[in-house]
């Protein structure tokens, strides 16, 4: 986590997504900005919540961790979040894993000042309530998903949030990187079953092996297989 000193780029994100408007007093002067860079976490169960984040750029993914060790996929961020409203309205430690794929921005509030200032603000409060709501929905979907979508679907969800734009001065190209063990881990699956899978989307040139990576060659069709799953 690298605490950014750009006011002019966090005012343009509180402005983007009037952030400001669900205060009732200002709290611009108690307002930081962060960088998380890749693979970094946001924030990891069973750790201490220090502030309260608004997610504001960049692509994470929320995983939880099972009493066996496993870890299950939940969702994946990539637009307007806030981060630690639970913990901000029920004392604890975190209750998910958040973890960077792509380099994250967040606006952060100290837990601290957020109790001082905001625990009995009625406009924030009902922002959280929406925000709670929001995630209390997505969570019964995403269970959902995991117990009956198909793990082609599932995995074409993944590959999208995922991969990564390669662009040359000939032509871009769509990578996906990732540790397979941990991703059959994360999408409740086997290893065997993983690799099935993949191999069928490259018998299908739906992807392409190239090394220690896979490189997408038909986006639509993985498009029209993830159906907007994890979001």
């Amino acid at each position: 986590m690298i605490k950014v000193n750009d006011l002019e780029k966090m005012n343009k994100y509180i402005d983007k997504y009037g952030i400001d408007e669900i205060f009732t007093k200002d709290m611009k002067p108690y307002m930081e900005f962060f960088l998380f860079k890749k693979n970094e976490h946001i924030c990891r169960e069973t750790e201490k919540i220090e502030y309260i984040f608004f997610f504001v750029d960049g692509k994470a993914k929320v995983y939880t961790t099972l009493s066996n060790g496993k870890s299950l996929l939940l969702c994946f961020y990539e637009d307007f979040k806030i981060l630690g409203d639970v913990e901000l309205v029920e004392p604890q430690s975190a209750s998910t894993n958040i973890q960077v794929i792509n380099d994250v921005y967040c606006i952060g509030i100290s837990i601290k000042r957020a109790r001082e200032y905001l625990i009995n603000d009625a406009k924030f409060l009902r922002s959280i309530c929406r925000s709670l709501g929001r995630k209390l929905n997505r969570n019964s979907k995403n269970s959902s998903i995991n117990l009956l979508y198909p793990l082609e679907n599932r995995l074409a969800s993944y590959i999208l949030a995922t991969s990564k734009d390669i662009d040359n001065k000939y032509e871009r190209k769509i990578q996906f990187h990732g540790n397979l063990t941990e991703i059959a881990e994360l999408l409740g699956t086997s290893y065997r079953h993983l690799l099935r899978v993949l191999k069928a989307f490259t018998s299908k040139q739906i992807i392409e092996k190239k090394g220690n990576y896979f490189e997408v060659i038909n986006k639509d069709k993985l498009k029209e297989l993830a159906s907007d799953l994890y979001k």
